[in-house]
């Protein structure tokens, strides 16, 4: 289909809270889930929320596999999420490097739940249920966010760590977020 603009932190979409996709909906949305995987693959991302392009809807998009952008990222299988709800497991936060296609440049430290469940349907109208933890949790967390109009920068809690990539690379490259034992 079309790789799309990705709009910019600042952009007041971005801060707006999404509809959630009802069934006369999701037989309709082709185009726009290959729109953003077209996006997020010209992007090097590891996911995408349709609000990231305009669309104010609850969808989003993920994966990661050998992602330049996270190198020490586990992979996470491509995911197509609809109307998510996320349920925290465990009240142990852990804090990684995140950054995002909407914050370029930038990135920051971020806590996120180590364990969570997440639930939702797939582009079929199919249920998805999952129990994850680690990165895979993480980037879930951070799509979702968008969602809710949240921005990663708005869960930094010591603005020390957040900054540049080119600033930063030495933390971020040198120090991976925890992963649990596999």
């Amino acid at each position: 289909m079309a790789v799309k603009s990705i709009l910019k932190m600042g952009n007041p979409r971005l801060y707006e809270v999404s509809a959630s996709v009802n069934s006369e909906q999701l037989s309709n949305l082709d185009e726009t889930i290959q729109d953003m995987i077209d996006t997020m693959d010209a992007a090097d991302g590891a996911g995408l929320a349709a609000p990231q392009i305009g669309i104010m809807k609850r969808i989003v998009i993920f994966g990661v596999e050998n992602n330049p952008r996270y190198p020490h990222a586990h992979s996470v299988p491509f995911t197509i999420l609809i109307n998510p709800e996320i349920e925290y497991l465990s009240d142990e936060i852990d804090y990684g490097w995140e950054g995002c296609l909407s914050v370029p440049g930038l990135r920051g430290l971020v806590p996120r739940n180590t364990q969570i469940r997440y639930r939702g349907l797939n582009q079929k109208g199919e249920a998805i249920d999952r129990t994850v933890t680690g990165f895979h949790a993480r980037v879930v967390q951070h799509e979702c966010d968008h969602l809710d109009g949240i921005l990663f920068p708005m869960r930094v809690e010591d603005m020390k760590s957040l900054g540049f990539e080119d600033q930063l690379k030495h933390l971020w490259l040198d120090c991976p977020p925890t992963q649990p034992d596999d």
